[in-house]
């Protein structure tokens, strides 16, 4: 299939704002993770799953009765669940790895069922709440909240509220604008966001680096990407290029507040090339 010869950067070329979660995630699973992965074999096995889930879900009526029912078949049935015993593995977090394994974190497996639930026509969306991402159906009256990583159950606006306060910490009153949809190119990049803070938290600067360009390509105006890039490339030893995005960087944005910081920065990495001379 053509998403076999394609790659990420291309992907997001081609498809702009109506970027595929699923097919961003694949492909960049392949690029920084799996490179022998075939993303053409894992869009066949959602395209089974749905088939499956075909009759349970259009037997009912209903934006929020079809969703339910696909919760029930996917998370209770299927046995998705949210991996809470490794959540710290990057492995959750690949949706390759997801499909086989039946275990991820809460964007992943909201990504899988918004994608399952597109194909058969339930009208559902991610939703990125501070720190915990969960779907939304649309209902007739209201949307359905649903949380993928504790089995799909279902979330009342003070359930959201109480998983922003556990999750990220925050206090206060809950801000309805959290509820809004995640747009696709959003959702893909919290994904790659994710990734890069497991990979830095255990100091795989290779890893980092991988995850880190493909949010450059994503975010190219994002000038902050350039200097993380360059920082990473200089804990990874690549003295040289960490110096060169120091400069793009600096070059981009000379009156940046860490303006000074960074340019001290990048003259330890020229004097550390200088000593390598």
């Amino acid at each position: 299939m053509e998403i076999d010869r394609t790659s990420f950067e291309a992907e997001l070329r081609a498809a702009g704002e109506a970027l595929s979660p699923v097919r961003a995630g694949l492909l960049l699973a392949r690029e920084c993770a799996y490179p022998d992965l075939r993303p053409s074999e894992h869009l066949a096995q959602l395209d089974d799953l749905a088939a499956q889930a075909r009759g349970r879900v259009q037997a009912e009526t209903g934006g929020v009765n079809q969703g339910l029912a696909l919760a029930d078949w996917l998370f209770r049935e299927l046995g998705f669940r949210g991996n809470q015993a490794d959540y710290a593995n990057p492995r959750n977090s690949y949706l390759n790895q997801v499909l086989e394994r039946r275990l991820g974190i809460p964007i992943s497996l909201s990504v899988l069922f918004v994608d399952l639930a597109q194909r058969l026509g339930v009208p559902a969306q991610g939703v990125g709440l501070p720190g915990h991402f969960i779907v939304a159906v649309t209902g007739e009256d209201e949307p359905l909240l649903l949380d993928p990583f504790h089995g799909g159950r279902r979330l009342s606006v003070d359930d959201c509220a109480e998983l922003a306060r556990q999750a990220a910490g925050l206090e206060g009153p809950f801000d309805p604008d959290w509820l809004a949809p995640t747009p696709p190119r959003d959702i893909v990049a919290r994904m790659l966001n994710n990734l890069r803070g497991l990979y830095l938290s255990v100091e795989d600067w290779p890893q980092s680096i991988k995850v880190v360009e493909r949010v450059h390509l994503l975010q190219p105006t994002v000038s902050a990407h350039l200097r993380d890039l360059g920082i990473l490339h200089y804990r990874n030893g690549s003295y040289r290029k960490g110096a060169a995005l120091l400069n793009e960087y600096l070059a981009r944005e000379p009156n940046a507040p860490d303006g000074e910081a960074v340019r001290a920065g990048r003259d330890r990495l020229l004097d550390e090339m200088a000593k390598l001379n």
